[in-house]
């Protein structure tokens, strides 16, 4: 059985909200989660339909059911629950009473703004991090990572990436997309997000993209819109606060899972990615994910950004903590360490008047540079 990460945080948040909201992609392992830690909790998934017609029928009768609480999962699927579920709440001391799963943010958020605001927690569950797998699979190389992903259902139980993902991606637009938008052209959307995957770590151009789907701009919004409230795709905003005017302002494009890019990609072997001219962007998104998971997982409160300017000096990752600090990252899918991948953060630290950067590759040798650079391996960042 797997430890999440987020566990003491979900379990603190129980004993500080009357309700709380674990939110994230489909398959991310919400469901076992909260029966793991609320397992004395009566279960419930609003997937099923008989559950559903009564939840949507009669949902004040249908919370009644639940006296001592209970765990709704998928509660998206019955959002009008959540506007009964506020007199429950606002009558009740007890605290961690309902535990609400859902995979649809857009649709939750809009809910709990109207009806749960200070009433409910909510937290984000994504795919597994580094530290959560199996130690006997941390073992393996960078390009084991890139290709099989890092969702619970790939790892734990040895799933086909390319059968899984595949039909990973057919469940998503049936049941998310769909309940989102009125898509009705699915294969072009497909067409859309295999687009967004060969742009990973590239600042978004949603002119470019309508060109090529061709579809308007405002479509192109609406569409990365869906991608990202649905735990598709993350968007790391430009850190553009100082320094200088003349910075850039685009956001870049990730995948929240690059097993799930890879085969949007056509990546149907971990040998491919060898020669693959996608696999620096993919070990890019990789380890900007892991970081970001870390963060949310421990509830930091990190802000993650990436830093360009006008000229072309740009920095993969810049972590901000609570206290303002920030910490450059430079990321080489190379296993040879170069003398030439500190040059950036050393700029970047000197015009920042930032301590201390990090050059993060594929290999074993560590050290600290005489401009207190420190290049480590990822595993051994990961670890930390």
């Amino acid at each position: 059985m797997i430890r999440r990460e987020i566990t003491d945080l979900l379990r603190v948040y129980a004993s500080e909200f009357r309700a709380i909201l674990l939110v994230g992609p489909r398959q991310s392992g919400k469901t076992t989660l909260v029966k793991q830690v609320f397992n004395e909790k009566h279960y419930v998934s609003l997937e099923n339909p008989d559950e559903r017609y009564i939840a949507e029928n009669d949902p004040r009768a249908y919370l009644k059911r639940f006296p001592k609480g209970a765990i709704l999962d998928e509660i998206q699927r019955a959002p009008s629950l959540l506007n009964y579920l506020q007199e429950i709440l606002d009558t009740t001391e007890e605290d961690g009473l309902f535990i609400l799963t859902g995979s649809n943010n857009v649709l939750l958020q809009e809910s709990i703004t109207q009806s749960l605001a200070g009433r409910i927690g909510v937290l984000d569950l994504y795919p597994l991090g580094f530290n959560e797998l199996p130690e006997e699979v941390q073992q393996f190389n960078l390009n084991h990572f890139l290709f099989r992903g890092a969702y619970p259902e790939v790892v734990v139980k040895r799933r086909n990436p390319t059968l899984w993902y595949n039909s990973y991606i057919r469940t998503y637009i049936e049941r998310d997309v769909k309940q989102l938008k009125n898509i009705e052209n699915t294969l072009l959307f497909i067409k859309f997000v295999k687009l967004c995957a060969g742009r990973i770590g590239q600042q978004l151009n949603s002119t470019s993209l309508s060109n090529e789907c061709g579809i308007d701009v405002k479509t192109v919004n609406a569409w990365l819109s869906v991608l990202e409230a649905t735990y598709i795709i993350k968007l790391i905003t430009p850190y553009y606060k100082n320094f200088n005017k003349r910075l850039v302002k685009t956001p870049k494009l990730y995948f929240v899972d690059t097993g799930l890019a890879c085969s949007l990609l056509g990546i149907r072997k971990e040998e491919e990615l060898v020669n693959s001219h996608f696999r620096g962007a993919l070990v890019e998104n990789f380890l900007i994910m892991e970081t970001f998971k870390k963060s949310v997982n421990s509830g930091a409160g990190d802000a993650l950004y990436y830093w360009r300017d006008n000229k072309g000096l740009e920095i993969d990752l810049l972590i901000e903590n609570e206290r303002g600090e920030m910490l450059p990252i430079e990321i080489k899918s190379s296993q040879t360490y170069s003398n030439k991948f500190s040059d950036t953060i050393s700029k970047f630290c000197e015009l920042a008047d930032v301590k201390k950067g990090i050059v993060l590759y594929d290999g074993v040798v560590e050290f600290v540079s005489s401009d207190n650079i420190q290049v480590q391996s990822w595993k051994s960042f990961l670890k930390q």
